[in-house]
């Protein structure tokens, strides 16, 4: 309880006036520094208690005093340090809407606006039985990674915001995520998959699975189309990543998987890239040269568009293509045309998962905002959603019990694949990817897993 609150308490409730405020704990008070100072219990010399003439004539004020005063500490409890019962809940958040990341950062914000939007045209978060807006604080850290970290910490520490929803792109998440343990306020990421960012603190929660896991789905894509007999082992792969822990756990992935099937599979060429890099051309040259069969690379979005642009006026050809979950992203489509044609990327979410939630949601969101979901918009639209279901299970807006109810969070109706939400005990979530496939004409096809899929698998690419 924060003290001015607790000293607040006690001067209603029996502390005379001018006397020093007590800051221990309620429970670690003595009954004394609660109860009015003219009341006294004395012990006879049998035993028996006898309340003294001076409690008597107190009596009526006490009962008064006794009655209000578990109410109001619990309900100055249950609502957190320093906010009314009718206070609406702050929830904090920092997403690079404009610079190198604003396409999918301004995505994030239409997003989570629109989470918050339905919460408050309902009434409010169902709070410890009370009704209580949402009331979003966001900022724009210019998709600056040292910017992105103070915002998040004057957020908590001036505005004190109750929780935090993380931005997007790993790099800027990682530099948030080191703010919420500081300072012990919960934190949930719906945009950054690298894995060193779970782990470290119990505050910080993400929704978005392992990017090596994301890699591990491609190569079991490209597995299933060997023994289909549609691809010819052995494969080389041109394998570039970008110089992240984003890139580095794509990397991994790869690798790891490669490693394991040795007949199918080899890496001819495996390089990093910077982030945002001026010039792909020195790269694609020696990945041209290394006479791949299977180009794989993780990259983000502005480079995604960068890099395959400089590809195909290179007039390069790989038998299968994929920007790790960059291709289907309707600004690259709208980019590069038909250049990403029968591009296949792995995604966290897509707007053809068939669950009646998903269309459901596919409706609402194109009703709001007049055109059709990405990925990242499921992505932030279901991390807000998350986050509030667990404010609303915690019952009160201390950062522990949110922090509790995150951890053993399970939403059942969730719109990510697999139809579940929950955390790891790393506190991200580990749930299942897509792959899809860009068909002509603007089409696209769920072409992995099985019993999944809208559409079969074009394997090569057609030359």
């Amino acid at each position: 309880m924060e003290p001015g609150l607790f000293r607040g308490l006690l001067g209603f409730f029996g502390r005379e006036e001018g006397a020093p405020a007590d800051r221990r704990p309620i429970d670690r008070l003595p009954l004394a520094h609660i109860l009015p100072d003219k009341i006294r219990l004395t012990t006879s010399k049998r035993g028996s208690g006898r309340v003294n003439a001076a409690m008597e004539a107190n009596m009526k004020t006490f009962r008064f005093r006794n009655t209000l005063l578990p109410g109001a500490l619990c309900l100055a409890t249950a609502f957190g340090p320093g906010l009314a019962a009718d206070e609406p809940i702050r929830i904090g958040a920092v997403l690079p809407v404009t610079g190198k990341e604003s396409k999918i950062g301004g995505a994030f914000k239409v997003a989570t606006e629109l989470a918050v939007k339905e919460v408050n045209d309902a009434g409010g978060l169902d709070v410890g039985g009370k009704k209580l807006k949402v009331d979003l604080r966001l900022l724009d850290d210019t998709s600056d990674a040292a910017k992105s970290a103070q915002l998040v910490e004057q957020l908590i520490a001036q505005q004190k915001v109750h929780a935090i929803l993380g931005g997007y792109g790993s790099q800027l998440v990682q530099a948030q995520s080191v703010v919420p343990e500081r300072y012990g306020v919960p934190f949930v990421a719906g945009g950054a998959g690298a894995t060193s960012i779970y782990g470290r603190s119990k505050w910080v929660f993400g929704t978005l699975s392992p990017v090596e896991n994301l890699a591990d789905t491609q190569m079991e894509f490209l597995y299933d189309l060997v023994r289909a007999g549609k691809l010819k082992p052995p494969l080389k792969i041109a394998l570039l990543w970008e110089n992240t822990e984003h890139g580095k756990d794509f990397q991994k992935g790869v690798l790891d998987f490669v490693k394991a099937h040795p007949k199918e599979f080899s890496v001819a060429v495996d390089e990093s890239f910077e982030l945002y890099a001026a010039d792909f051309k020195p790269l694609l040259t020696r990945a041209q040269a290394a006479k791949a069969d299977v180009f794989m690379c993780d990259a983000h979005l502005e480079d995604y568009i960068s890099m395959h642009r400089t590809y195909t006026q290179m007039g390069l050809y790989h038998q299968m293509v994929t920007y790790g979950a960059r291709g289907a992203d309707e600004a690259g489509r709208k980019g590069l045309g038909a250049a990403t044609d029968y591009i296949f990327a792995s995604g966290w979410w897509s707007d053809r998962l068939p669950y009646p939630q998903v269309k459901a949601f596919n409706e609402k969101f194109k009703a709001a905002t007049g055109t059709a979901p990405q990925w990242y918009h499921a992505c932030a639209y279901e991390t807000a959603r998350a986050l509030f279901l667990a404010i609303k299970h915690a019952g009160a807006l201390q950062p522990e019990p949110i922090r509790a109810a995150l951890a053993k969070l399970e939403l059942k109706d969730s719109i990510l694949p697999g139809g579940v939400l929950k955390f790891s005990k790393t506190g991200q979530a580990v749930l299942p990817f897509v792959v899809t496939q860009n068909k002509p004409a603007g089409k696209l096809d769920i072409v992995w897993p099985k019993d999944a899929k809208t559409g079969d698998a074009v394997a090569p690419i057609p030359k």
